[in-house]
C-alpha cells in the first residue's frame, strides 16, 4: 500500500502554482466602459450589490484590450451556481463536466462562471480518463486558482468595474504585447486534461494572428489522437467556431501544419495527402470565400463549409468506384461512405446536412440545361449555393468548358435571351454529335417490295 502511494504521488504532476498578482491602472491600458455591453456591466453589479466579487474575464478582456469590439462578455465570481441562480431570475444552469450559468438580459445570454479550483487531490482522479481528461470540473476556489486553471494567458486577465483595473495573474498582458500565444501550466497535462484546448490554440493563433509560443506548439501533434475520445458533437460545435469567426483560410492552414485536419475531416485529410491539388486549392478557396463573407456581414451556412472540406474525399471515394457500378449508384455509395466516416469524428444536424447533399446533388444536375431544365435548376432553393461551389470548383483550376461563366450570364439574362441560350446549346449538341448514316439498301430492294 505504502509502496503504491509513493508511486502515486510520484508520478503526479506538480501543483500549480497560485498565479501572482499585476494590478494595470486604469491609465495604462485601453479598455473603456463604451466597448463593453452596459448588460454585462449591470450583471456584475447585481453580483456585488449582493455581496459577491465578479469581474469581467477571458476573451473580452483580451479583445479589448487589442482594441477590437468583441460580442461576448464573460464574467467569473466567488459566487456558486445556485447562488447565481438565485440572484438572476432569468439564470439557467448548464453543463455536467463543469458548471455555468447563463443569464438572460434582454437578447443578449452571458456566461457566468465560478472561480475554479485545482483537483491534485487523491479523491478527485477518479474524475479522470487514463488518458488524464477530465470529466467532472466542479471544483471550486478562488481568483487565483481560477487564473491558474484558465487555458492560456491571454486569456486570465480580470476587469473590475470597482476601480476599472486590469488583474493580471500569468503575464498574459506581455504575452498580449509580443503577440504570443501560450498555454498555462505544463503543456502536456493540460491538453489531456482537455484535448479541445489543442484546437482553441489553433483558433486563438489563426483569429488574433499571434505565434503560438514553442512549448505550447510542441505536443500538439503526437496528442492530436486524444481528439478521438471527444463527443462529436463537441467537435462539430469546434468547427464551427474554426471556421466561422472570419480567420477560416489561416485556421485551415495551422489545422494542417499541426497535423490536426485528420482528426476532424479523416477524408479530406487523406485525399490531400494523396495529392489531391483541385481538392486542396477548392478548399482554400472556400475558407477565403467564407472569411470575405463574414467581414462583409453576410450569411454562411455549415452546409457550405462541410460540402468544401468533404469534396475531396467524396472525389477520391467516386475514383474507387469508376467502372465497378453504374454513375448514379457509384455516386449515391460514395456519399454515403464519406458522410458514415465523417459522423464518426463530427456530427453533423440534418438541417446542415441535407442542404450539404443538395449543393452536392445540383453539381451534376448543373451542367443539363436543355428544355427547361435550366428554369427549373434556377428556381431550386440551393441553386445559389450550388452555383457559388460550382465558381469554386472552376477558380481552383478544375476544366468544366465555360460552365460557371455560362450560368453567370443567364442569371442575369432577359426571357429572350435566356431562350436564346438554351437554343444555343441545342445547335453546339448537334454540331458535336456525328450524323448516323442510314444503312443502304441492298440492290433490288426496291424493285422486289
Amino acid at each position: 500500500m505504502l509502496k503504491r502511494l509513493i508511486n502515486f504521488f510520484s508520478s503526479r504532476p506538480a501543483e500549480p502554482k497560485e498565479a501572482s498578482l499585476v494590478v494595470i491602472p486604469r491609465d495604462q491600458h485601453n479598455i473603456s466602459r463604451k466597448n463593453i455591453s452596459p448588460a454585462a456591466i449591470k450583471i456584475i453589479k447585481q453580483l456585488e450589490d449582493a455581496g459577491f466579487t465578479a469581474y469581467l474575464v477571458g476573451g473580452g478582456v483580451r479583445d479589448l484590450l487589442l482594441g477590437g469590439h468583441p460580442k461576448d462578455f464573460d464574467i467569473a465570481t466567488d459566487a456558486k451556481p445556485e447562488e447565481i441562480k438565485r440572484v438572476f431570475r432569468s439564470a439557467r444552469i448548464i453543463g455536467r463536466r463543469f458548471q455555468i450559468v447563463h443569464v438572460r438580459f434582454g437578447r443578449e445570454v452571458f456566461e457566468v462562471t465560478t472561480f475554479r479550483g485545482h483537483h491534485e487531490d487523491v479523491a478527485h482522479e477518479k474524475s479522470k480518463t487514463e488518458d488524464g481528461m477530465l470529466l467532472r470540473d466542479n471544483v471550486y476556489g478562488t481568483i487565483e486558482t481560477d487564473a491558474a486553471r484558465r487555458d492560456f494567458t491571454v486569456n486570465a486577465l480580470y476587469y473590475t468595474t470597482r476601480d476599472f483595473s486590469v488583474h493580471d495573474y500569468c503575464n498574459g498582458l506581455e504575452d498580449i504585447k509580443n503577440r504570443t500565444l501560450r498555454i498555462i501550466g505544463d503543456p502536456t497535462t493540460r491538453y489531456k486534461e482537455d484535448p479541445v484546448r489543442m484546437l482553441r490554440a489553433i483558433r486563438f493563433a489563426a483569429k488574433l494572428g499571434f505565434k503560438i509560443e514553442p512549448n505550447t506548439a510542441k505536443p500538439i501533434r503526437e496528442l492530436g489522437s486524444l481528439l478521438s475520445n471527444i463527443s462529436e458533437a463537441r467537435l462539430f460545435e469546434e468547427v464551427l467556431k474554426l471556421f466561422l469567426n472570419g480567420s477560416a483560410t489561416a485556421t485551415f492552414t495551422l489545422l494542417r501544419e499541426y497535423d490536426l485536419l485528420k482528426q476532424l475531416f479523416p477524408g479530406a485529410d487523406t485525399a490531400i495527402k494523396s495529392g489531391d491539388e483541385l481538392g486542396a486549392a477548392l478548399i482554400e478557396r472556400s475558407m477565403i470565400n467564407t472569411d470575405k463573407r463574414i467581414r462583409s456581414d453576410k450569411t454562411v451556412t455549415p452546409a457550405f463549409i462541410y460540402a468544401a472540406l468533404l469534396w475531396p474525399a467524396l472525389q477520391h471515394e467516386l475514383k474507387l468506384l469508376e467502372g465497378k457500378m453504374p454513375p448514379q449508384a457509384a455516386y449515391l455509395e460514395a456519399c454515403q461512405t464519406v458522410i458514415s466516416r465523417q459522423l464518426s469524428r463530427t456530427s453533423i444536424p440534418k438541417r446542415f446536412l441535407i442542404p450539404m447533399r443538395e449543393i452536392w446533388d445540383l453539381q451534376a444536375r448543373l451542367p443539363s440545361r436543355q428544355g427547361l431544365r435550366a428554369l427549373r435548376l434556377l428556381d431550386h432553393p440551393r441553386f445559389r449555393a450550388a452555383y457559388d461551389f460550382l465558381l469554386m470548383r472552376e477558380d481552383a483550376g478544375e476544366k468544366l468548358n465555360g460552365l460557371g461563366s455560362w450560368w453567370t450570364s443567364f442569371q442575369s439574362a432577359s426571357e429572350d435571351e435566356r431562350e436564346q441560350m438554351v437554343k444555343d446549346l441545342g445547335k453546339q449538341n448537334s454540331n458535336s454529335r456525328p450524323r448516323r448514316r442510314r444503312p443502304r439498301k441492298p440492290a433490288g430492294a426496291a424493285s422486289a417490295e
